[in-house]
């Protein structure tokens, strides 16, 4: 059966996504187009290149997930430059090896730029913040004087991942400036709307994949005593908000919620053990919720 997906954000929640197309493609369910923000725009990418779920399983496994922190070298080895670094570069991990790691997988399938895949079938997330403005590529790019057909995907990607603080942000130049532009869930964390045509219509049936938990199943609030517990409440609230305000009853019935409370969306060392539990939690609620879909 063709159907349109849409991938949510989630950092390294994002191993539920893998275990949850491997359900999808099992019963035999095929992606016509795609969308994603942050970790759902890695699987869209990864689909859209010709990447069966198996596959993508073993990038995951042989991956070590802390090669991809790349922090600047610094002239004093001292804690503090850490956090001055982060001042100027405004993130903490240069971000190069995060897009290094996705070019040579997406070349693996001899895909590079947005001219190596069906036209309209892919679609990602990013947050432009300079000019305060959500940035869906590649239909966005050409507002800025860009070529969307020669834009690197690995570059998108990179953009649509860029955790704020966590990552340095991408700069676009732009004229005689740069845009900043960071991860897509800033704005749109969940895109369940890419897929509407001007009249709120879908070509065919658009499901969504979500890290959390159902409205029926949500916790009571945010426990809020500190300042780090107000941050994650307030980039939580942020990430959701615009998302939740299109997510009607109609909509429920065809996003698959997978509950990842318990793991960090930055928690790049994961066991070997905590990715399969992920993985797992995503095969199972799929499971169930193609009894009834």
């Amino acid at each position: 059966m063709l159907i349109d997906g849409v991938f949510s954000g989630g950092g390294l929640k994002g191993f539920a996504l893998v275990g949850a197309y491997q359900v999808l493609e099992e019963k035999g369910y095929r992606f016509q187009r795609v969308a994603g923000t942050s970790a759902g725009a890695i699987i869209a990418c990864f689909i859209a290149a010709g990447y069966s779920a198996n596959e993508m399983e073993e990038l995951l496994d042989e991956l070590d997930m802390m090669s991809l922190l790349d922090p600047r070298r610094t002239l004093l080895p001292l804690p503090l430059m850490k956090w001055i670094g982060l001042y100027w570069r405004l993130g903490l991990y240069q971000g190069k090896a995060l897009e290094n790691w996705f070019l040579e997988k997406l070349a693996a399938k001899n895909v590079y730029t947005f001219a190596d895949v069906k036209p309209g079938s892919l679609k990602l997330v990013a947050s432009d913040l300079t000019n305060g403005k959500m940035l869906v590529l590649p239909d966005d790019l050409e507002r800025y004087g860009i070529v969307a057909d020669s834009f690197p995907i690995a570059r998108a990607l990179r953009m649509s991942c860029g955790i704020p603080f966590f990552f340095e942000p991408v700069k676009l130049k732009v004229g005689s400036g740069d845009t900043i532009v960071v991860d897509g869930g800033v704005l749109s964390n969940f895109p369940m709307w890419i897929f509407d045509d001007d009249k709120g219509k879908k070509r065919r049936p658009v499901l969504g994949l979500k890290l959390s938990r159902g409205q029926e199943e949500q916790q009571q609030g945010y426990p809020i005593h500190n300042a780090l517990q107000l941050f994650e409440a307030l980039f939580t609230t942020m990430k959701n908000a615009h998302d939740e305000r299109y997510i009607s009853r109609k909509h429920e019935k065809d996003i698959i919620f997978i509950p990842v409370d318990g793991f960090s969306a930055t928690q790049f060392d994961l066991s070997d053990g905590e990715k399969e539990e992920l993985m797992e939690i995503g095969r199972s609620r799929t499971t169930q919720f193609l009894k009834i879909w």
